[in-house]
């Protein structure tokens, strides 16, 4: 055999190949079986084109053999082979790749799926061998070849014998050290396990020998070794089948064996796409959210594959945060792979498929709202908070693709509703969208505001989840129609005659209003009277963005502890109960008792709208002497 040095592209490439490019060396069989997997797609092309092949489909195959006394892997096919020009060719010179001058070569392959692009994943195998041997026989040659090395030192190349036509791979495992254990990968299940998660969907069977135990049959005691062929990999994607083909239990078997799910996905999306972006996507959006969802331990992503090759389990640019629940797959056929196979060129190829897979989870859930409500009220009850978040984050980047997919809680029907349908049956005369928030609905709805506006015959949209009120702060409108909290001080739905009183009784006991803001403290900004309550005596409102919610969510948050966010609150009074006629008859009589009914007063607004009493033993104290 003639020794040679691997050609112009360096030694220093191929070590930087080998313990740097990839990130996981398993990876290094479904690159050569991918490899394995062209060679037998370029003699198919052949006998689709030359009648003397003499073979079909079903003749082909890749052989997987394992050695574990003598450590090592092979990989056989028995496809088109090499000559030995191509041999040197292909594996003397790093990158050059057999499979794409196949595909320059011949325009009508582009209905065979060639993977191996590059040129570069079979030298993955150094990734686990100390050396790596190639026999080959091109189809049709009398004469076979042998490629051999060890690594960056060259190659060896020569005549060999070989009986058939086709190539066998041999790799020399590595032995184990402290940091690797390459023994793994001479465990028949181990590599079982591997071409089931890469290389499953390899159109040619993968086969390889089991050896197994069984009890010999009259010998009790007694076990022999039995080996039996298995073929390890599926062949045909559930994907690239019609979809008239596949049935919902096929769908539910598929999506529970892939994604360990025991429910039956909530809603299966399998499309196909032709154009600019080529892709065959099959993706599920589940029942219920998985444990750690709302987690920073959850990593979205779908599966990405190239013909049927898985390149990595999750690929997070295919999907945007807000849509982060959905599971599934891609499989494009012309996605631009860096050298590595293993990482993709964010390029406007991969960005263009992430858009219009986007699109397609919106239409769906669109389709769901609107012809299956129930089922999409299921899924926005565990998933909603994160369109809520998609809509809330980046500055309202996407606003404005989620806000038709959200639902809340209506104090007309006390059921969910759309912003679009809370617009549909507002009265003519109401400008805003009233919102109330609160840990519950209940609660919610015996804020002293809640009936004022209730009996203008406004409807409510009730926030119970912690980022509601951020949600609809960054949304700001919707069709015009500005958002309002009722506990804000921009509530406005009094008649002109009505405001003018207020503003008047304000006037009149300013004085008031000054001594009972002292006697209170730093709790409020203000004290003031309202003509916005009905039954009730008095309640707590807020000045400008942050509300006494949002107060609350954001001093709960990791690290609030150093820099408490205030709400600027005002201390509102019913200027009709009759509590307004006993404050001024104190200003007028008895300043001590007036600071103590304020005291009083402050912490029942407190403790309506669901905020904590500074001092409760000061309220305890005020409460009992009042009742002597």
């Amino acid at each position: 055999m003639r020794t040679k040095q691997f050609k112009s592209e360096s030694k220093r490439l191929l070590d930087l190949m080998i313990n740097s490019i990839y990130t996981h060396k398993e990876i290094f069989l479904r690159e050569i079986i991918s490899n394995a997997s062209d060679a037998l797609d370029k003699l198919y092309f052949k006998s689709l084109t030359d009648s003397s092949v003499g073979l079909n489909a079903d003749d082909f195959v890749i052989r997987i053999e394992l050695d574990k006394e003598n450590r090592t892997i092979k990989v056989i096919d028995n496809g088109c082979g090499m000559t030995e020009e191509e041999l040197d060719s292909n594996l003397g010179t790093i990158a050059k790749s057999g499979s794409l001058a196949f595909k320059n070569e011949n325009e009508k392959a582009e209905d065979v799926d060639i993977i191996g692009q590059f040129g570069v994943g079979f030298y993955s195998a150094f990734m686990v061998s100390d050396k790596v041997t190639v026999e080959t026989k091109a189809y049709g040659s009398d004469k076979a070849y042998k490629w051999e090395s060890a690594g960056v030192d060259g190659y060896k190349i020569g005549e060999c014998e070989k009986d058939s036509f086709g190539t066998t791979v041999t790799m020399h495992i590595k032995e184990d050290t402290e940091d690797d254990k390459y023994s793994e990968y001479l465990d028949q299940y181990r590599i079982s396990e591997l071409v089931k998660k890469y290389s499953d969907y390899i159109r040619h069977p993968i086969c390889m020998d089991f050896t197994t135990s069984k009890p010999v049959e009259g010998e009790e005691g007694k076990y022999e070794d039995v080996t039996e062929t298995r073929t390890l990999n599926s062949r045909i994607p559930i994907w690239k089948k019609n979809k008239n083909e596949i049935t919902d239990e096929e769908y539910n078997n598929f999506y529970k064996e892939k994604y360990y799910d025991f429910d039956d996905p909530l809603k299966v999306i399998h499309t196909s796409v032709e154009g600019n972006a080529t892709y065959k996507a099959l993706l599920f959006i589940p029942k219920h959210a998985p444990f750690n969802y709302y987690t920073k331990d959850y990593e979205k992503g779908l599966q990405l594959y190239s013909k049927g090759v898985l390149i990595t389990d999750k690929c997070a640019d295919l999907l945007p945060d807000y849509f982060s629940f959905v599971k599934g797959l891609v499989d494009s056929e012309d996605l631009s792979l860096n050298i590595s196979r293993e990482m993709l060129q964010h390029d406007s190829q991969l960005k263009l498929i992430a858009k219009t897979v986007e699109r397609k989870i919106k239409t769906e859930l669109e389709k769901m709202l609107k012809d299956e409500r129930e089922k999409y009220e299921e899924f926005f009850k565990n998933f909603g908070i994160q369109l809520k978040f998609g809509v809330y984050n980046m500055y309202g980047l996407h606003k404005d693709q989620l806000k038709d997919l959200l639902l809340f809680t209506s104090s007309a029907e006390k059921k969910q509703v759309t912003l679009k349908e809370y617009i549909e049956r507002m009265p003519e005369d109401q400008q805003s969208i009233y919102y109330a928030c609160g840990e519950t609905v209940e609660k919610t709805e015996m804020l002293p505001q809640y009936d004022a506006v209730r009996e203008k015959g406004y409807e409510i949209l009730i926030l119970t989840d912690y980022v509601d009120e951020f949600t609809v702060k960054t949304l700001m409108e919707y069709e015009g129609k500005k958002f309002v909290n009722i506990c804000d001080e921009e509530l406005d739905i009094s008649s002109d005659d009505e405001k003018k009183a207020l503003e008047t009784a304000n006037s009149e006991n300013a004085g008031m209003f000054e001594e009972m803001k002292k006697a209170i403290g730093d709790g409020i900004t203000g004290v003031r009277f309202t003509n916005k309550l009905t039954k009730h005596p008095v309640c707590l409102a807020t000045e400008g963005a942050i509300s006494l919610d949002m107060e609350k969510t954001l001093n709960s948050m990791p690290g609030a502890d150093e820099n408490k966010v205030k709400a600027s609150v005002v201390l509102e009074i019913n200027m009709n109960h009759k509590i307004a006629d006993k404050l001024k008859e104190l200003y007028a009589d008895n300043n001590d008792k007036l600071a103590s009914y304020s005291k009083l007063l402050y912490a029942e607004a407190c403790l309506i709208a669901g905020k904590s009493i500074d001092d409760p033993i000061e309220h305890s104290t005020l409460v009992c002497d009042l009742m002597a």
